[in-house]
């Protein structure tokens, strides 16, 4: 049994859904041995209102929760990540930065809830399905270990 933490940074075009989902899954479900960080390469500027709906419903903290630019992680004074998740098919065809360290790299695409359209409550049924559909990668990925993470 080791004592390191596995940090992961999950990147999405816009920060605003998917990748702060999969951040808040994995730093609950990692309890204490994954630690996670999201950011966008267009980051939207804002955490969409229906994540931060889903995340609060589900019982997790919504604090300091915010739309980031990958760029803040490229910077050799940001936090050591050893992987790096897409979780939508635009941020992994992208160009990235070059990364400290030179983490793995995976994608697990997931549908944009963003793009979703309808009432609000059919909005809000869309990002329910998505934030499952996430738990249930992320829950993989956690029982794998970084090691087999290529296997999630």
């Amino acid at each position: 049994m080791t004592d390191k933490i596995t940090t992961v940074l999950v990147l999405c075009t816009g920060n605003s859904a998917r990748s702060v989902l999969a951040e808040v899954l994995i730093n609950a479900l990692g309890e204490g041995r994954w630690r996670a960080f999201s950011a966008g390469s267009h980051p939207a500027g804002a955490v969409n209102p229906l994540t931060l709906a889903v995340l609060a419903e589900k019982g997790h903290s919504v604090e300091g929760l915010r739309s980031k630019s990958w760029d803040e992680f490229a910077d050799p004074d940001a936090p050591r990540i050893d992987l790096i998740i897409t979780v939508c098919d635009n941020a992994a065809g992208e160009m990235c930065p070059i990364w400290p360290g030179r983490p793995s790299k995976i994608h697990v695409g997931f549908p944009d809830p963003a793009a979703a359209t309808g009432t609000d409550s059919e909005r809000l049924a869309i990002f329910r399905e998505v934030y499952g559909q996430i738990e249930a990668k992320i829950r993989r990925l956690i029982a794998l270990g970084p090691e087999r993470a290529g296997e999630v």
